[in-house]
């Protein structure tokens, strides 16, 4: 392959010593870009992800999908050899991710100190639920907790009913931007040159990636006296935009909210008299007679089809769209025109089948992304990683694992 065709991150080396989503979902995107990418797991058990959303087999189709493109590596931290291990392969990466509560690497002997000891030159990025310093730093810290105390949580969901959790991992996928961000400014700044005194770390609170979400949250309360509340499936003051019934049970999605495409919605939906209409020019002034403007939506809703109001509707350039669960997604032209659904051969339990995978984000025209496996058995890499890199014989590795630091 021609050094043109490589792809973004062919020649970077990362370690991840993350479990769960967080950290591991930075490091995909590392792996799906060209980054070797050598995720460390417990001997024996691995990471808990195997086991989460699991209806048969051993091994999830979440973690199948999370830790696709990577390298498993089976070594025991809590051992001086494991930490030995770790700091073999820190001496050889150019990235370090880990999702720990702080201190637990420190307690290893393994933080951001000896990290840099054994490779002065290697990024880290460490996420955790509220950071490395402050008042909570020692708190423990999932996705779903950060979602609520970054204000997500409390904003979502009917009013008249508690909190809802979003039904995707907000939290983890948000830090997990943040990470792989972190560690590719503090890389561009070493390969400008750029001075850097002490570890080069990316420190990534779960709560802040959510808060980052919030847009003007806060502003809007110290300007305004405002605290936002639930408004069911609508934003505050975005006005049309929701989802409205059509005919056969169905829903689409309609966001009509800017002034330019509130006028062309108006029109296709037969009330070019609310499009026209100058008092309606404004956000606000909409967001005022917002059971008018979705009455009159929902009765030309009604009388289609989602499919029918989507193409109807497309065409006159409003943007809407329909609800899609995973049969629609796996059916849809667009998905696969666009190489979002990845075929790859996976045992799931004895037999290999054929199983579905998202497709890689972003497109790089030129320099493409991959999916060239899912997420690999426990401890696949362990003898191929920790003999290509520090050199250790068949006999070493028997040695390691009989006594379980491996």
């Amino acid at each position: 392959m021609d050094e043109g065709d490589q792809p973004p991150l062919a020649g970077i080396r990362v370690l991840e010593l993350g479990s769960f989503i967080a950290a591991p979902f930075a490091t995909r995107i590392f792996a799906d870009f060209g980054a070797e990418v050598v995720k460390i797991e417990r001997p024996g058990t691995g990471d808990e992800l195997r086991g989460w959303r699991r209806s048969r087999g051993r091994t999830s189709m979440m973690f199948r999908t999370i830790a696709r493109n990577k390298r498993s590596v089976t070594v025991d931290l809590g051992t001086g050899e494991g930490r030995d291990i770790a700091l073999g392969l820190v001496s050889h990466c150019d990235v370090v991710v880990e999702n720990f509560r702080p201190g637990t690497l420190e307690r290893l002997k393994l933080g951001s100190d000896e990290l840099t000891a054994a490779n002065a030159d290697v990024v880290l990025v460490r996420i955790s639920g509220y950071g490395q310093t402050g008042p909570y730093r020692d708190r423990a810290g999932f996705g779903g907790v950060a979602e609520a105390f970054g204000g997500l949580r409390h904003v979502t969901g009917h009013p008249d009913r508690e909190p809802v959790r979003p039904a995707a991992p907000v939290g983890d996928a948000l830090a997990g931007l943040y990470g792989a961000i972190g560690a590719l400014m503090l890389l561009l700044a070493k390969a400008r040159g750029r001075p850097h005194e002490g570890p080069r770390v990316a420190d990534v609170a779960l709560y802040e990636s959510v808060f980052m979400a919030m847009e003007s949250l806060l502003p809007d309360y110290d300007a305004y006296g405002v605290i936002r509340r639930r408004t069911a499936g609508n934003l505050p003051g975005v006005v049309p935009s929701g989802i409205y019934p059509t005919s056969g049970g169905g829903s689409v999605i309609i966001a009509g909210n800017s002034s330019g495409v509130f006028g062309r919605l108006m029109t296709a939906v037969g009330r070019p008299d609310l499009g026209a209409d100058p008092t309606l020019a404004d956000g606000s002034a909409r967001d005022a007679r917002e059971p008018e403007l979705n009455g009159a939506i929902s009765a030309w809703t009604a009388r289609h089809t989602a499919a029918e109001a989507v193409d109807l509707l497309s065409r006159a350039g409003v943007p809407a769209g329909p609800i899609y669960d995973a049969a629609d997604i796996a059916d849809d032209e667009h998905y696969r025109a666009r190489d979002m659904l990845r075929p790859l051969k996976v045992a799931v339990d004895g037999e290999p089948e054929e199983i579905r995978f998202p497709g890689v984000v972003p497109r790089v025209p030129g320099a493409p992304g991959d999916v060239r496996w899912a997420g690999p058995e426990l401890g696949a890499h362990t003898d191929q990683v920790l003999g290509e890199l520090l050199g250790y014989s068949a006999g070493r590795l028997d040695e390691l694992r009989a006594r379980k630091v491996i």
